[in-house]
């Protein structure tokens, strides 16, 4: 019998040995790319030693430029998220009121912020600082970067929230509606808990965004974050090549440790749905069960009958 998949039937042996073939033509295309790659850089003394002593025998370019730089840019991610985060959740769940005078302002606040590109954000909010308050020249380009990615990431979590609650089966709210809840106790005991784990993924992706787009403030706003002190140590040690390359280091590590923090969470609240605190034993318990509340019905209308 044919071991057939979900969504396609299991290769055959012709399909086994062209998908062999292709994998082996692109591990070998791969490798002149790399090699053509390598080779380019050696020309242009790019692979030197020289290029790349600095991040080990110099400790200034981590103490003075690096480390600096990525505390920044989690500065700003961190203070994006937490903000960002909740404010996404309320516009979602204002998105889904009943109310008009609720759920209208909430759709054009987060059809406005979605529209408009986080780089335009952040020039607007530096402006407005410069205008129309006293914060400091320093940390000026914090507040308008940490401004800009609110915003817009807001916007788009609170898409992700109303998606998510709306994926849910329609049956969880009829339910709550039998037993007198209101809406607002059925988003938050029982709707949200549960689209929590379908959010999960997309949240995590969005998260990530936060973290890479701190770099737009250091492009445009001098914004200390990790990417613009990496630009400082490529012009005061001449290798560009070399700081980059740590740099893109740095954020693919940052990211993968943020990617797998999220599934390990999202296994453990699996788990956690899977097996329940207060589960059944299964030990005798010594009572009789009881019959159930259709049958008890049924068998008193009978009786009355």
């Amino acid at each position: 019998m044919t071991n057939l998949s979900v969504l396609y039937d299991a290769p055959g042996p012709r399909a086994k040995r062209r998908n062999a073939a292709l994998a082996v033509l692109f591990i070998v295309v791969l490798g002149l790319l790399l090699w053509v790659t390598i080779n380019a850089l050696n020309d242009k003394n790019q692979l030197d030693a020289e290029k790349w002593d600095p991040f080990v025998t110099d400790s200034r370019v981590w103490s003075t430029y690096l480390w600096p730089g990525l505390q920044e840019t989690l500065k700003a991610a961190f203070l994006s998220l937490v903000i960002a985060l909740p404010l996404g959740a309320i516009l979602g769940i204002g998105r889904l009121s009943d109310h008009w005078w609720i759920r209208r302002p909430c759709d054009v606040v987060v059809e406005f912020f979605r529209a408009l590109p986080v780089l335009l954000l952040m020039l607007f909010a530096n402006e407005a600082y410069f205008q129309w308050s006293d914060v400091d020249r320093e940390v000026r380009p914090l507040y308008a970067v940490v401004t800009a990615l609110v915003l817009y990431n807001a916007s788009v979590l609170a898409e992700i929230v109303r998606a998510g609650v709306k994926s849910l089966p329609s049956g969880q709210q009829d339910a709550s509606r039998a037993i007198g809840m209101r809406k607002g106790q059925t988003m938050v005991t029982i709707l949200l808990p549960q689209a929590v784990t379908v959010m999960l993924p997309a949240i995590v992706s969005q998260l990530v965004v936060i973290v890479k787009d701190t770099t737009l403030g250091g492009v445009m706003l001098g914004f200390g974050e990790l990417l613009s002190n990496a630009r400082l140590v490529s012009t005061n040690y001449s290798n560009t090549i070399a700081a980059y390359a740590v740099a893109a280091a740095i954020f693919i590590v940052l990211n993968f440790l943020l990617t797998s923090f999220a599934s390990w969470l999202e296994k453990k609240i699996r788990r956690g749905k899977r097996n329940p605190g207060a589960s059944v034993t299964g030990e005798p318990s010594g009572l009789e069960p009881t019959a159930p509340s259709s049958m008890t019905v049924t068998a008193s209308a009978g009786s009355a009958a």
